[in-house]
C-alpha cells in the first residue's frame, strides 16, 4: 500500500485516524497508541504478510536484547552481538546475492543463492534499531515499554523509506497525549498534499524522460549528448521531488496524529557547497551515519588524514545502504571525495567564492553523480557520462529537435509537454520556491526538528483552504496509474 494510491487516502488513513480518535478518547491515549500498533502492522502485510513475522521477529530480538546490554557488565560485547544479528539480516536479504555474484565473478564459480525477495523497508528498520542498542549502552538502561518500542520501529508513515528516526525523539511522545488536534490535522493536510503534487505531478512527469534514456544506456542503444543531458536533469529533480515527497507525506500523515517526525529535506538544492547539500538531504541519514559511524571511526580528532579517511569509509558505505551494486558504492565515495575536498579548501581558507557560483558548481556535482546512482552498470554510466562529455564529438544542432520531442507534438506551441519544459518547470521549484517546512513555520528552527507548534507562525485560512483542495483535486486527476517511491527499494 503506498500513500499515493487510492485506498490508502480514502479507505486505510482515514479508517485509522478515525479509530485513533474514538479510541483515544473514549479509552485513553495509550489505547489509541495500540491502535496504531495494530494499523501499522496491518499496512506492512499489506505488501507481503508473510514479512510480517521477519519484521515481528527483529522487534522483540532488540526490544530484549536492550534490556540484556542494560543488565550486562560486558554492555559492549552485547552491543556488538546486537548489531552482528541486525547487520546478518539486513546482509542476508540485501547483500546476499550481490556477494555472491561478485564471487562467481572473481573465482569462476556458478553458485546461485535463488531469488530473495527484499523485505520493504529493512535497511530503515534495521538502522533504527541498530542505533537504539548503541543508546542503550551509552546510556545503561532501557526504560521504554514494550508498546511504545513497537510503535518507534513499526509507525506506519515512516516505516518504510523513513525518516530514520531517534527513540527520544518518538518514544516520548507515544508517552503523551497529543494536544490541539485541529490544527495538527491541518499541518498534517497540508504537508500531505505538497508532499503528494511533488511525487504525482512532478516526479511522475518527469519518470519517463529519464527511464528513456537510462533504459538505452543499460542496453548499449545510442543517444545523443542533448537526450543525455536530458535525462541526467530529469532524473535530478525527478529523484527529488519522489523522495522529498514521500517525506513531505510521512510527516502530514504523523501530524494529523499528533506526532511530529524530523523534518529530512531542507531545499537540497540550493545548497551552495557539498558540506551544506549534505546538511539538507536525507538529513536523518547524514545524521545516523555522523553519529553512529563517522564518529565512531574518529571523527575529525585523529588528524586530517584520518578524517578524510573517515569521511570516505563513511560515504561509501552509505552509498553501499542504497543498494547492492558497485555503483552504489563509487556514488558513495565519490561524494566523499568531494566533501574531503570541501572540507580541506575550507581549512585552508581557500573556498570563498559567490554563493551562486558555489550552488552551480554543487548542483552539477550532484547531477553528475546521480547518473552513476541511477545507472543500472558501470558500462551504463560511462555511456552515459561519456556522451555528456561529448566524447564521441558533438551532435549536430538539429538533433536538439528530436531531444526535445518537438517532432512528436507537432509545433513549438506544445513545448509545455517537452521534458525540457518539465525540467524547467522542477527547477524553479526546487530553487526558488520555500520548502514544505517553511511554507508552515517562517520562523527559524532547528534543521533536524518540526518547531514545536507553540511557535508555528501559520495558521490554516480561508484561502489555504481553497488551494490546498484545489491541489488535491489536482493531485487524484494524475493518479491515472500506481508507481512506487524510487526510496522504497533501498
Amino acid at each position: 500500500m503506498i500513500f499515493n494510491s487510492y485506498i490508502f487516502i480514502f479507505l486505510f488513513l482515514p479508517v485509522t485516524l478515525l479509530l485513533f480518535r474514538i479510541t483515544g478518547k473514549r479509552l485513553g491515549y495509550k489505547s489509541s497508541v495500540g491502535i496504531l500498533c495494530i494499523a501499522s502492522f496491518l499496512y506492512y502485510a499489506w505488501w507481503n504478510p508473510p514479512y510480517l513475522v521477519l519484521l515481528l521477529a527483529s522487534i522483540f530480538f532488540n526490544f530484549y536484547h536492550a534490556k540484556i546490554i542494560a543488565k550486562s557488565d560486558r554492555k559492549k560485547l552485547q552491543l556488538l552481538v546486537g548489531i552482528s544479528v541486525n547487520l546478518f539480516l539486513l546482509g542476508y536479504f540485501k547483500y546476499a546475492g550481490f556477494l555472491v555474484s561478485n564471487i562467481n565473478s572473481i573465482f569462476d564459480q556458478t553458485y546461485n543463492l535463488g531469488s530473495i525477495l527484499l523485505p520493504i523497508g529493512i535497511s530503515f528498520f534495521t538502522f533504527q534499531q541498530i542505533a537504539y542498542l548503541c543508546d542503550v549502552t551509552k546510556e545503561g538502561e532501557s526504560k521504554y515499554g514494550f508498546r511504545e518500542y513497537v510503535l518507534f520501529v513499526t509507525f506506519f508513515p515512516q516505516l518504510i523509506a523513513g525518516p530514520i528516526v531517534h527513540h527520544k525523539e518518538m518514544m516520548p511522545q507515544f508517552q503523551n497525549k497529543a494536544q490541539d488536534t485541529d490544527l495538527n490535522f491541518a499541518i498534517g493536510a497540508t504537508l500531505f498534499v505538497i508532499g503528494l503534487s511533488k511525487k504525482v505531478i512532478l516526479a511522475d512527469n518527469l519518470a519517463p524522460h529519464a527511464s528513456q534514456i537510462f533504459d538505452h544506456a543499460a542496453n548499449g542503444v545510442l543517444f545523443n549528448v542533448f537526450e543525455a543531458w536530458i535525462a541526467c536533469f530529469a532524473y535530478t529533480f525527478q529523484l527529488y521531488f519522489d523522495f522529498s515527497g514521500y517525506s513531505d507525506m510521512a510527516l502530514g500523515v504523523a501530524a494529523m496524529f499528533g506526532i511530529f517526525l524530523p523534518a529530512n529535506f531542507l531545499s537540497p538544492y540550493k545548497a551552495t557547497s557539498l558540506i551544506d547539500f549534505w546538511r539538507r538531504w536525507h538529513i536523518t541519514l547524514s545524521r545516523f551515519l555522523k553519529e553512529y559511524l563517522y564518529i565512531p571511526l574518529g571523527g575529525n580528532r585523529k588528524g586530517k588524514s584520518r578524517e578524510l579517511a573517515n569521511l570516505l569509509i563513511t560515504m561509501a558505505i552509505g552509498g553501499l545502504w542504497h543498494g547492492a551494486n558497485w555503483t552504489f558504492v563509487v556514488w558513495g565515495i565519490l561524494h566523499g571525495i568531494g566533501l574531503s575536498i570541501n572540507h580541506l579548501l575550507s581549512k585552508l581558507g581557500l573556498i570563498a567564492m559567490p554563493k551562486l557560483l558555489g550552488g552551480f558548481i554543487t548542483f552539477i556535482f550532484v547531477s553528475l553523480c546521480w547518473v552513476l546512482f541511477r545507472a543500472e552498470s558501470f558500462d551504463a554510466a560511462l555511456l552515459m557520462l561519456s556522451t555528456m562529455s561529448c566524447a564521441d564529438g558533438l551532435i549536430l544542432p538539429i538533433e536538439m529537435r528530436h531531444a526535445v520531442h518537438l517532432e512528436q507534438v507537432g509545433y513549438a506551441g506544445e513545448f509545455h509537454k517537452t521534458p525540457i519544459a518539465w525540467i524547467i518547470f522542477s527547477g524553479l521549484i526546487a530553487f526558488l520556491a520555500p520548502n514544505s517546512i517553511q511554507i508552515i513555520n517562517s520562523k527559524k528552527f532547528s534543521p533536524i526538528h518540526i518547531a514545536p507548534l507553540t511557535r508555528l507562525a501559520w495558521k490554516p485560512t480561508k484561502l489555504w483552504l481553497v488551494i490546498i483542495i484545489l491541489l488535491f483535486i489536482g493531485c487524484l486527476l494524475n493518479m491515472s496509474g500506481l508507481s512506487e517511491f524510487l526510496y522504497y527499494q533501498f
